[in-house]
Formats: C-alpha cells, sequence, structure tokens
C-alpha cells in the first residue's frame, strides 16, 4: 500500500480505522465494514494513495468485507472511477450479502436525464404567462373576492366583529399614521410652492401659485402621498403579521376552531383603512395647501387672506369626491396585497422578511398604477 504517492512494499497492510486494505499483485484487497459512520474516514485516507494506485490494480476484492451499506457503495464505486475507467478494474466477491448491496446500491445503468430542450421564444413567454397567472392572478383575485364577500357580508351581521378590534385597527393604521402624513404633505406643498412661484414670478403671474398648489394638491399630491405612505407603513405591517400567524401555526389554530382567517384576521384591518384613509387624504390636501400658502407668503408676498379667497373660487365638489373615491381605491390595494404576500410565505424567518418587502414594493406600484389610471378617468 502506498502513503502520500510513495510505493510501499507489496502485501503491506494499511488501517483506517475499522478498515484494511492491502494491494498486491495488481489486487487491492479491503477487509472490515465499510458504514456509513466510517465512510468518510476511509475515503479520505484512501484518497491519498490514489496517485500511486492509479493504474496499477485490476481488481477490488471484498471477500474479506464483513458489511457494507449504501454509502459504503457509492465511495466503493468512485473509489473505482478514482483509480480507473469501469472496463479496466472489476469489483469482486463471493459473499453473496455483499453482491446483493452492490447490486442494489450500484450508480452503474442509471439512466441520465438529460434536460428538456428549450423551446422557442413564444413557448417561453406562454410559459412565465401561466406561471404568473397560477401562482399569483389566480391568487390575487380568488383573495379578493374572499376579502370582498366577508366584508360585505359581516356589515350585516354585527355579532361576528371582534369587539374592539375596528378601533384598534384604526388607531394603528390611521391615527398613528396622521403625524408623518402631516409633516410630508406640508413639505411637499411648500417646496412645490417655492419652485413653481419662481418659475411664474418671471411673468408676472404670481396669483396663480394658489391654483397651481390647490389643483396640485388636492387631485393628486395629497391622495397619492398619503396612500404611499400608509403602503409602506401598513402594507408592510399586515403581510408581516399574517406571515408570522402562518409560520407559528396560529391561521392553521384558527382553522381548527372555525374561524376563517380572512374574515378574523383581514376583514377588521379592511374596514379600518376603508374609514380612515378619507381623513388622512383630507389632512393630507389641509397640509399640503398650507405649505404653499406659506410659501406663497414668505416668497411671493401673496397673504393668507388672498390665498384663501382665491383658493375658495378654484376648489370644485369634484375635487373632494375623486380623493374620496381614491381613498378607498387605495385603502382596498393596501390591505389586499399585504394580506396576499402574508398569506403566501412560505419558509420561516427569511420568508416573512421577503414578502414584507414584496408587500411594500408590490402596493406602492399598484397605487402609483391606479392613480395614473383614475388620474386619466377623473381629468
Amino acid at each position: 500500500m502506498v502513503r502520500k504517492g510513495k510505493i510501499k512494499p507489496p502485501g503491506e497492510v494499511l488501517n483506517l480505522g475499522n478498515i484494511s486494505c492491502r494491494h498486491e499483485d495488481g489486487t487491492l484487497f479491503i477487509n472490515g465494514s465499510i458504514l456509513a459512520s466510517g465512510t468518510g474516514i476511509f475515503y479520505r485516507s484512501i484518497g491519498k494513495e490514489v496517485p500511486a494506485l492509479k493504474g496499477r490494480v485490476r481488481t477490488i476484492n471484498l471477500d474479506g468485507l464483513t458489511g457494507i451499506d449504501s454509502a459504503g457503495v457509492t465511495a466503493l464505486y468512485h473509489l473505482r472511477g478514482l483509480l480507473g475507467s469501469e472496463g479496466d478494474i472489476t469489483i469482486e466477491t463471493e459473499k453473496t450479502s455483499i453482491k446483493k448491496k452492490l447490486d442494489l446500491f450500484s450508480p452503474l445503468g442509471l439512466e441520465k436525464v438529460s434536460p428538456p430542450p428549450e423551446g422557442s421564444l413564444a413557448e417561453r413567454i406562454g410559459e412565465k404567462a401561466h406561471w404568473l397567472f397560477a401562482n399569483y392572478l389566480y391568487g390575487f383575485i380568488n383573495l379578493a373576492a374572499n376579502i370582498f364577500y366577508w366584508s360585505v357580508s359581516d356589515i350585516f351581521k354585527r355579532r361576528t366583529f371582534r369587539e374592539g378590534e375596528f378601533v384598534n385597527q384604526s388607531i394603528k393604521i390611521g391615527v398613528n399614521a396622521s403625524m408623518i402624513i402631516v409633516f410630508m404633505s406640508f413639505a411637499i406643498g411648500l417646496v412645490l410652492a417655492v419652485h413653481s412661484g419662481s418659475q411664474l414670478s418671471t411673468f408676472g403671474a404670481n396669483i396663480y401659485i394658489v391654483d397651481l398648489t390647490v389643483i396640485a394638491v388636492m387631485s393628486q399630491m395629497g391622495p397619492l402621498i398619503t396612500a404611499i405612505l400608509v403602503a409602506g407603513r401598513s402594507s408592510s405591517s399586515i403581510a408581516a403579521e399574517i406571515a408570522t400567524m402562518k409560520v407559528t401555526s396560529e391561521l392553521d389554530a384558527l382553522n381548527t376552531m372555525g374561524l376563517d382567517p380572512v374574515r378574523f384576521v383581514v376583514v377588521p384591518k379592511l374596514y379600518a383603512c376603508l374609514f380612515t384613509m378619507p381623513f388622512l387624504i383630507i389632512l393630507a390636501n389641509v397640509s399640503g395647501i398650507a405649505g404653499g400658502a406659506t410659501a406663497a407668503y414668505l416668497t411671493l408676498d401673496i397673504s393668507p387672506e388672498i390665498f384663501i379667497n382665491r383658493m375658495g373660487r378654484i376648489m370644485q365638489n369634484k375635487d373632494l369626491l375623486t380623493g374620496f373615491v381614491k381613498s378607498q381605491v387605495y385603502a382596498a390595494l393596501i390591505v389586499l396585497t399585504g394580506s396576499f404576500y402574508g398569506f403566501s410565505v412560505e419558509r420561516g424567518a427569511e420568508g416573512v422578511g421577503r414578502v414584507t418587502t414584496l408587500a411594500v414594493v408590490v402596493s406602492i406600484s399598484l397605487v402609483i398604477l391606479a392613480d395614473s389610471v383614475m388620474g386619466l378617468l377623473f381629468y
């Protein structure tokens, strides 16, 4: 036997834990037992002898083996592959039990499955579209229908309400978001008026800063900024809460008790979001206009009285109605997206973080897309 590339005298025995090997006249004799517990030691030790034995071994004799399992068979065939090709080296033994194990766990003769041929561009597009529909669109539409059914049904079944949950969710989704919405809307209205006023002043049209600020904030900026901020806060919160409940088997417990998770968890959040979103948009509109009025007073010398008087002539009931419709659409999209990704979690903590991130990104994207569509409809 040989160690580290140096040829040892023929017939010398190499002990490898519970296994001993001896190379003599082109035959490698292996004695002992090659089981899973000692296969790693055997394989690492015999691997050091491969360079010296390669080309010198014609037969591997297993008559001295007392036991072998699937791990040992795999290591044995892999060793033969390192020492030479299948036709050059044979494995022989007179023991029936060892032969049966070799035949049972032999990797030889297994058919190699070739990957399916790559289809055409149209086929690949069709497969992607089918995967998207089966994994996302169908589940999204099914969940939306389920939420819509229970939200309408529970209006007439007040006994099914979770006591205090509507108020609790309204505080979480609406009240706790009011300060950041007021601050951001004021800042956006201020910046909008400052940059617009610098352009209008060159034409002597300072007074039109009122028109620009009111129309921009009421029709677009107020509802959109509110929806984006609520999506960032609430959609992620909803997705994380539901995903955690699924990972910890709380949703399974609800099903066991005969409670629908959608009805028990999602519907109160939808009610709270539909109820608080219009008030948040009103706060955003007032704050944005206040920011614009502040900028108009500081940079264009337009007094608050003038600003308010002209604002009254510009504002229309259509703007309020449009803002209300948008608030309901945004609220439904935010709750639905967060719930969908929360229910779709598959792994533990990693999966919760992944679906939370996806919920925020997708809900904000859907809000912007919905705003674009409604902006064209209500123009």
